[in-house]
């Protein structure tokens, strides 16, 4: 068994726990390895929706101005060092294999044992110390308050993308409680952007309470141009024109909060001239976020699966193809609130592939099939996934029908082989 191989038994090992909430643990293990976390300056996301977008943009950018960038977020796509990365390439297989079998020994040693996303955690920030990253964006994984990833005393900026519903059983049921959470990224002192409208007064408090001076976004600055062609997305910024090679009408504003962050950043003392702003832009790639990737039959892939991020996906359709119906491919976990899809995307449809994820948290996926069906809505359900993605490709094809897949970001990886495999 070689280290990679190594790894990847122990991470399965640590995966056993699920989720635990509590930061006892990351701390005992950061605490033992150093505290990477300090030692590289750190821009901490949350938010329910667009972190992993926001990220990316941002992330680009920054490398395009000259810094040496770090990025961690979840869930991985395409495999494990998907969500470490480095000037936006994957770490090294073997790079990260090392990091994790030193943590495993670590890890061991604790009579309290840190959970598979605490050890993951921990990995990036230590990736990014060895790779001597200049400054890192480092994505939330759940919340904020007692997310993994909330260990950084004193980070550069804080950032909250905005606040929906999502994760209620954790976060609570109401936007107010969800804010709570995401508000403690906020450090004593350090600045913090809130890029959403939703309870921003809890938002307000909790900056106003640490000292922390917030900043929301200047919308004045802003003006869509175009966000329906398959090309990318249309703005100006300060009366200069933008192209943003994302997809889907929801970029548009996580392109506004990744730009009002480069703004502040530039008055924090870096140095992100417009012609980086311009080229990040254009050269940001993100998986699963209304991904085009195939254009006859188009296929896209989004992964919205909460009630806003389905809406938004829903608004994204009627854009980009007018009346026409779509097919969905779509399989979730069981914890989302499923039976609201029929009513999002029932008259975008023309037939539904429901499939449930290799997850053990999925939904299965004739539960998902049903709550279309008793809407009158055409839905066929395929417990492999990989038969659903032949199935609503094959259909797709032949009534040359555009393809959306929706719902949980853990089916990426299979989804992308299965239809890389398909004429």
């Amino acid at each position: 068994m070689n280290d990679i191989e190594k790894a990847a038994a122990f991470l399965k090992k640590t995966s056993v726990r699920g989720i635990v909430t509590g930061l006892s643990r990351i701390e005992e293990l950061l605490q033992k390895m150093g505290d990477p976390q300090e030692k590289v300056p750190v821009i901490h996301v949350s938010g329910t929706n667009g972190k992993g977008s926001f990220g990316a943009m941002l992330t680009t950018i920054l490398k395009c101005a000259g810094y040496r960038t770090g990025g961690f977020s979840s869930p991985a796509l395409t495999g494990l060092t998907d969500s470490f990365r480095v000037n936006c390439d994957e770490t090294a297989e073997e790079k990260l294999a090392g990091i994790i079998l030193n943590i495993a020994d670590i890890w061991k040693t604790m009579t309290d044992k840190p959970t598979e996303f605490e050890v993951l955690t921990a990995a990036a920030y230590e990736v990014f110390v060895r790779e001597k990253c200049d400054i890192a964006v480092v994505e939330c994984g759940l919340g904020g308050d007692l997310d993994s990833t909330n260990v950084i005393s004193a980070p550069l900026l804080s950032v909250i993308t905005n606040i929906q519903r999502d994760h209620c059983g954790i976060l609570g049921s109401t936007l107010e409680e969800i804010a709570a959470h995401k508000a403690g990224i906020i450090k004593p002192g350090r600045p913090v952007y809130y890029g959403g409208s939703a309870a921003l007064d809890v938002i307000r408090t909790a900056a106003e309470k640490n000292s922390s001076e917030l900043y929301l976004p200047e919308t004045a600055s802003f003006r869509l141009i175009s966000d329906n062609e398959l090309t990318g997305t249309r703005f100006t910024y300060k009366g200069r024109e933008l192209l943003l090679a994302l997809l889907g009408t929801y970029q548009f504003t996580n392109a506004v909060n990744a730009l009002s962050c480069a703004e502040i950043l530039n008055g924090l003392g870096l140095d992100i001239p417009f012609n980086a702003v311009q080229r990040g832009l254009a050269e940001v790639r993100w998986h699963g976020r209304f991904e085009l990737m195939r254009k006859k039959p188009v296929v896209i892939s989004d992964g919205a699966h909460n009630p806003d991020g389905i809406r938004q996906a829903a608004e994204s359709i009627r854009k980009y193809f007018g009346g026409r119906k779509v097919a969905l491919l779509i399989g979730v976990m069981a914890d989302k609130e499923y039976t609201l899809y029929p009513e999002l995307l029932g008259e975008l449809t023309d037939r539904v592939f429901a499939v449930t994820p290799d997850n053990p948290r999925s939904l299965e996926s004739t539960k998902l099939a049903g709550v279309f069906s008793e809407r009158g809505i055409p839905a066929e359900a395929f417990p492999e996934l990989s038969e659903g993605v032949r199935s609503a490709y094959d259909y797709s094809k032949r009534t040359d029908t555009p393809l959306i897949a929706l719902g949980s970001l853990y089916m990426y990886r299979q989804f992308t082989e299965v239809l890389s495999k398909l004429k």
